[in-house]
């Protein structure tokens, strides 16, 4: 992702983002094993769950940006007439989010002062452990903590996953990988505590033959409904109304999947 890509600056107010004692002999630089781990999975070596892991333990660095309060225009009157000056009465700092390609908004955090240089060279580094970052994040109602958004390696930690960091809880992400010997060896497939919830979810509704969970290819998980044939566009409205509410009501789908696709098709 490139700095273009991380979309446009929102303002934020994180009250709890304040600078703290003990980063006083904090020297700017990525912390090596999170700087491993981040090259690891941008190669395709390792896990988003390595990374989010070694977050819970690391400090980042929060940008914080110069922004105008209030602004007035007063006239002045020179030698050439009267002209309208634009006068910054009250100025603050402020956090800001970043909006990613899907309208979502993150709080961006950074792994070393030249990250954030290369981001945004006036930002002000704000030094914080990364589940405070995360908890001021939910507190804003940002779906995201996106890792260095100008590189070297940047990272979306999804929802879920900032969720965890901010209850000092592990991660345990929705999507795994598929175990030696299962179809697909390599690739990955539904935790089978967040596929078992899925299904538990959609099988009592009406005209739900079968449901099952697999990798989206839109959202992080697919609902796959196989559905009574003959439902007309209302019935069909209503299933889909009642399966939606069920599996926004479930613990498990709501705090391990960052999002949900449904497939629909019928049962034969």
């Amino acid at each position: 992702m490139t700095a273009g890509d991380a979309g446009r600056a929102l303002p934020g107010h994180l009250r709890s983002i304040q600078p703290t004692s003990q980063f006083a002999g904090d020297d700017g630089s990525v912390d090596p094993e999170l700087a491993v781990l981040l090259e690891a999975h941008a190669t395709g070596r390792g896990s988003l769950a390595d990374v989010v892991r070694r977050l819970a333990a690391t400090r980042v660095l929060v940008p914080v940006l110069a922004e105008v309060e209030v602004a007035e225009v007063v006239q002045h009157d020179g030698p050439q007439g009267s002209t309208d000056l634009h006068v910054d009465k009250e100025a603050s700092a402020g956090v800001v989010a970043v909006e990613t390609p899907d309208g979502r908004r993150g709080l961006p955090v950074f792994t070393s002062v030249e990250a954030m240089r290369a981001w945004r060279a006036e930002a002000r580094p704000v030094p914080v452990e990364a589940p405070r970052a995360a908890l001021s994040a939910v507190s804003e109602d940002w779906s995201l903590l996106v890792v260095d958004p100008a590189g070297p390696v940047t990272v979306h930690v999804p929802r879920p996953a900032v969720w965890a960091l901010a209850q000092g809880l592990e991660w345990r992400p929705a999507l795994v990988p598929a175990g030696a010997g299962a179809p697909g060896v390599g690739d990955v497939v539904v935790d089978a505590e967040v596929a078992a919830a899925i299904a538990d979810a959609a099988a009592p509704v009406q005209h739900v033959v079968r449901a099952h969970a697999e990798p989206g290819r839109r959202a992080e998980v697919a609902v796959v409904l196989a559905l009574d044939p003959g439902l007309d566009r209302a019935g069909l409205d209503r299933v889909l109304g009642q399966v939606n509410a069920r599996l926004g009501a479930s613990s498990v789908i709501s705090e391990r999947v960052d999002s949900l696709e449904l497939r629909v098709g019928v049962a034969r």
